[in-house]
């Protein structure tokens, strides 16, 4: 059981009747019988059992059989029995075994030769391998390449031991000849593998005499021949130049494979723009021949990577980057516009944002299976090109306010939103955008883009008949008042007196407006009570999703924004309307609306009465139009619009440093050499070297070949595993990657005895799993040992690797156990702080069902201070905007947010308060999608909330 294995699985265990069933099975002359046996055998000795005495039993009955399935049964069974005894010598019963391998080495059928010759790579032992070089030797000419390939692989194998170099001196000059005479192209790849991993000079000479004939040869040799290339070439760098020129010659090779490991070779080796270029026009050729979405998500991420060092060249390949939107995906399309909107500049803005147009376009089809989805993203994309350049804006406003009316919320209120930032950026679009949005405020479906187009009017129809126009068109799309009538209301009271109060309380529950054949309002009951209302109540319909519908089915907040959009005309329209007359007559029309809006709260044909803020909100908007006085008209007029100008800067301020802190910090050191690249000899250099010489003292100028890390930051990642008074100390130093760990345990011997058999046992708990089974050792007296131990994560669950050190001693039978300290993996290691849009939090939050709600409990007394803390504390990112926070009202919430690893979203909200005797309560919300980074991000906030100490 302590062997270590590739593969585990899980069989039933039997007792000795199962072996002797097995016996039976193997002994008669049923094939079948004798496969299921078989089977059977090497499950058990996978789970642990010996069964020594099916050997004779196999040699005897199951070495003469002629059936295939027989045979490579039988060779799974010598590969995993043991063939050597407790000294390491081969035991003498595997004599009868090399004779049959013999046999099966000259065997007429080549399936059994090759399936031998593989069975030959996973041996070691060199007395078998010694009787069979002669057999193996002559399968190199056999007819048919199935076994020539085998072959070669075999010889690879035997000649990669060190025990085994003397029966396969001349090994490397025979593949090198079957290298140059074969016409396969398996067989060709696996002589050159040999050539590689066994002789690389030679492989080197071969490869650089044929250099002009390797876009011929195979895809599989290809790809060896590129790996051979990045081996070299990370060894010596110098001897790059040599070999640019055969990975040029294979950009163009017809395998979509070799294209792409070409083009990542061509980047790790060479940073010259004409190489970049190159392997940057090979993954656009893959984006648009491959149909695969896997390999086209694959390619835009090494096309990401080649945005992020070497924006300059990217910028060029946009156009080429942006066909790949013709994908039907959601997926690629996202990653294509993410990389596109990272290398827009003014010269190519006019040619990203036509394309952007057309596939806006596009999607008004409903030809698209998620155009709604994809049409979100362009728009949000559209945005975002014209708040960078605000010159395109004119070009695509207008054609975007079209969407006003669009059945999906999220893209309805990302135009409007768009079209509110760009009437303040650019004010010359200004009378345009409003003219616009009054034409297509009628379309208008959802009440959070009603509110943000009423705030829009109110804050920049500045004319007068802009003003007059914009009160027109909000007293055309809330219709005729009153919004009930008195008859409905009488109604409604008379029948809460008849009914019974379980009857009353349903039918008042279940009373709504609704439109009558000839365009009229009525109220009708669950009874299917009809009551009609007088033909004057305005005509209008609640199935048609407007102004007036939105209010009449309670949303108050809309109808206090209403008012204050009345309020603010009315205002405005005093300072550039002469005549007294129409401004009193306008505003005394506006007071009814708001007079109504009150009137429709507070009457009882609504299921719910008025909120309290929205009252007093309309209340304050008829005490302001009855006595106004200048400091509230300054108030309203200007002080709101500052507010939205303030937020944009601050917005505008958070992207820039976004920006910058993207940007690679390069570090020179003072004393870093400096080579002159004209003073240089340029003899026998090609135009590709002699940029990525450039390249190369750009970069040295600039600092950006730096060291990996201050090697001060290790000692901190070293955690002690035993105490100093152990007989064993041992320490590990835990590195984390993405998604593994690897402790390297350092375990030294304190004794002066010899320790045997020490084994280092791991277990884990959480989604950690071992990749390795624990080994035994022996360590000397006062030496030590260097132990790696690789582990898998899956999730960001916080994890505890726990164990201990069994060792034997020569003078003490037992088995001695040192129990290991616990090591926690910190959740910190797996997320970092990322950035999204206030929009997507808010989906996010609403979406995401995993919530951790953590008390503040907490020495801090500074709500600011305190909220630094718990960023710090969990590195996130602060989206909550700086000016925000400001101030010292005594309360203050915020939003975070990071990124796992994994993929995985993290938000946090906190909210705080600072009570009368200086502390700060409140709560710290955490949500996810998964439980695990949930809890493990409440328990490190409850862990460090604290202080700093």
């Amino acid at each position: 059981m302590e062997k270590s294995c590739s593969l585990l699985v899980h069989f039933e265990k039997g007792a000795s009747a199962l072996a002797n069933e097995i016996k039976e099975a193997l002994e008669s002359s049923d094939v079948p019988a004798k496969i299921d046996a078989m089977k059977k055998a090497i499950m058990l000795l996978l789970n642990g059992e010996s069964l020594p005495q099916l050997f004779i039993t196999i040699v005897r009955y199951v070495l003469p059989s002629d059936d295939h399935t027989v045979q490579k049964l039988l060779l799974f069974y010598l590969e995993i029995i043991e063939k050597t005894d407790a000294k390491g010598q081969v035991l003498p019963e595997m004599i009868l075994i090399c004779q049959n391998l013999r046999n099966n080495l000259q065997h007429p059928n080549e399936y059994i030769r090759g399936v031998t010759l593989r069975f030959l790579c996973r041996l070691s032992e060199v007395e078998i391998f010694e009787p069979l070089i002669p057999s193996i030797l002559s399968n190199l000419e056999h007819r048919h390449p199935y076994v020539r390939r085998n072959a070669i692989l075999a010889i690879m194998s035997i000649y990669k031991l060190p025990q085994c170099e003397h029966l396969l001196v001349d090994a490397p000059e025979m593949i090198e000849k079957v290298l140059s005479s074969d016409q396969d192209p398996s067989a060709k790849r696996n002589a050159f593998l040999m050539l590689f991993n066994c002789a690389q000079d030679q492989a080197i000479k071969y490869l650089l005499t044929n250099a002009d004939r390797v876009s011929e040869w195979g895809e599989l040799l290809q790809m060896v021949v590129l790996e051979l290339i990045r081996k070299v070439c990370r060894t010596n760098k110098a001897e790059k130049g040599k070999y640019i020129k055969i990975i040029i010659s294979l950009l163009n090779a017809p395998s979509a494979a070799v294209m792409y490991e070409c083009a990542g070779t061509l980047v790790s080796l060479s940073s010259a723009p004409s190489a970049i270029r190159a392997a940057a026009n090979t993954y656009c050729q893959l984006l648009m021949s491959q149909s695969d979405n896997n390999v086209k998500l694959i390619v835009l991420d090494r096309l990401n990577e080649l945005k992020s060092s070497h924006r300059d060249i990217m910028v060029d390949m946009i156009m080429d980057i942006l066909r790949v939107l013709s994908s039907p995906n959601l997926d690629i399309q996202r990653k294509t516009l993410d990389i596109v909107l990272e290398l827009i500049t003014p010269r190519n803005v006019n040619e990203v944002v036509l394309t952007l147009k057309k596939e806006v376009m596009k999607t008004q089809g409903g030809e698209l299976e998620k155009g709604v989805e994809y049409r979100q993203m362009l728009i949000q994309a559209i945005h975002s090109c014209a708040i960078k350049f605000p010159e395109v804006a004119s070009t695509v406003v207008h054609l975007l306010m079209d969407f006003l009316g669009d059945s999906n919320v999220a893209s309805a209120m990302d135009v409007i939103v768009f079209v509110r930032e760009i009437i303040e950026t650019n004010l010359k679009l200004r009378v345009s955008i409003v003219t616009r949005l009054l034409d297509t405020f009628y379309q208008i479906r959802a009440a959070s883009v009603f509110c943000c187009a009423l705030w829009i009017i109110g804050e920049y129809c500045l004319s007068l008949s802009e003003v007059e126009s914009g009160i027109t068109t909000i007293k055309q799309c809330l219709g005729d008042l009153p919004f009930f009538s008195v008859s409905e209301e009488s109604e409604a009271a008379d029948g809460s007196t008849k009914k019974s109060p379980q009857t009353n309380s349903i039918i008042a529950s279940s009373k709504r407006p609704a439109i009558l054949a000839d365009g009229t309002y009525a109220t009708q009951s669950a009874a299917s009570e009809t009551v009609f209302s007088p033909p004057t109540v305005v005509q209008g319909s609640l199935s048609a999703v407007n102004l007036r519908a939105l209010l009449l089915t309670g949303d108050f907040f809309l109808g206090a924004v209403v008012c204050c959009t009345l309020t603010k005309l009315i205002l405005r329209l005093e300072e550039v309307q002469s005549s007294k007359t129409e401004v009193n007559k306008t505003s005394s029309t506006a007071l009814l609306i708001i007079v109504s809006m009150l009137q429709l709260g507070q009457s009882s044909v609504l299921p719910h009465p008025m909120d309290n803020d929205s009252y007093d909100r309309i209340c304050v908007c008829i005490k302001l139009l009855c006595n106004t006085d200048d400091e509230m008209r300054e108030i309203w007029l200007k002080s709101c619009r500052e507010s939205f100008v303030n937020m944009l800067s601050d917005k505008q301020l958070h992207e820039t440093e976004e920006i910058k802190a993207k940007a690679q910090m390069s570090i020179s050191q003072p004393d870093d050499l400096i080579d002159f690249y004209y003073l240089k000899s340029r003899k026998g250099m090609s135009l590709l070297e002699l940029e990525d010489e450039v390249q190369d003292d750009l970069k040295r100028a600039t600092g950006e070949f730096t060291k990996d890390g201050n090697d001060s930051n290790k000692l901190n990642r070293i955690l002690q595993l035993t105490g100093f008074s152990d007989p064993v100390y041992a320490e590990a130093y835990v590195t984390v990657h993405q998604y593994d760990i690897v402790m390297d345990v350092t375990i030294i011997n304190r004794t002066k005895e010899t320790l045997q058999n020490l084994c280092l046992e791991l277990a884990t708990m959480g989604d950690l799993k071992l990749v390795e089974r624990p080994q035994n050792y022996t360590l000397a007296p006062e030496s030590s040992k260097q132990i790696k131990a690789n582990i898998k994560v899956s999730s960001t669950e916080t994890g505890v690797i726990f164990g201990n050190i069994v060792y034997e001693t020569s003078n003490v039978l037992e088995r001695n156990v040192i129990v290991l300290n616990d090591i926690h993996i910190d959740i910190m290691d797996y997320i970092s702080p990322a950035v999204c849009s206030e929009a997507a939090f808010r989906t996010m939050w609403a979406e995401f069902e995993w919530e951790n709600k953590v008390a503040v409990n907490t020495s801090i007394q500074d709500e600011k201070e305190f909220l630094d803390h718990i960023i710090n504390s969990t590195n996130m990112k602060c989206l909550t905007a700086p000016s925000a926070l400001e101030g010292g009202c005594g309360f203050l919430a915020a939003n975070l947010y990071a990124k796992s690893v994994f993929g995985e979203d993290a938000l946090v909200n906190v909210s705080i308060e600072k009570q009368g005797d200086g502390k700060l309560s409140g709560y710290i919300r955490i949500r996810s999608k998964t439980q695990g980074i949930a809890l493990s991000l409440g328990d490190k906030i409850t862990l460090k909330q604290k202080g700093s100490s």
